[in-house]
């Protein structure tokens, strides 16, 4: 199967099946990566596209926790997204279900990320969003959850580098 490579220099995105899977290198150790990943105080610096701006409502870091933040986008429209996680393994894996609160969204879906730390200090992340159907995976491309995905990906950067300069 060919895969297609729907990312940019920074980010590498591409299809898998029903999955679509997400590969960015951070300049910063996998601890401190974890913390900005992790910290609603920091989430709420890069969830979401450039322009717009993020609640968090609710976030409980531990299995059977949920998680919820309100997106609110430049012409003023809030977008609930919501979760509920499923597995929490310091400072190296999440999996969570991962929902949109709008008409038509259909039922979460569930959400496999990983930090790897790696030999010179970086960290990878691999983000795995496995969809029901092929025609969902489609829809959620066509939308245009690429672009947001590379600027929220680029936007985590800055905050990591932020928390960095912080040490």
């Amino acid at each position: 199967m060919a895969i297609q490579q729907l990312g940019n220099e920074r980010t590498t995105i591409y299809a898998d099946g029903l999955d679509l899977v997400f590969e960015r290198v951070f300049d910063a150790p996998q601890d401190l990566v974890w913390r900005v990943m992790t910290d609603p105080e920091h989430v709420a610096q890069w969830w979401g596209p450039r322009g717009y701006t993020t609640t968090v409502e609710t976030m409980d870091v531990r299995p059977g926790g949920r998680w919820r933040f309100i997106t609110h986008t430049s012409g003023g429209e809030a977008i609930p997204f919501f979760g509920e996680y499923l597995e929490v393994d310091p400072p190296t894996r999440i999996v969570r279900t991962f929902g949109v609160d709008i008409p038509g969204f259909g039922e979460p879906g569930r959400e496999t990320m990983t930090l790897e730390s790696l030999e010179d200090g970086r960290t990878r992340l691999v983000e795995r969003g496995h969809f029901r159907t092929q025609e969902e995976l489609d829809e959620q491309i066509r939308v245009g959850m690429i672009a947001g995905a590379l600027d929220q990906y680029d936007k985590l950067a800055e905050a990591i580098a932020e928390a960095v300069a912080k040490r």
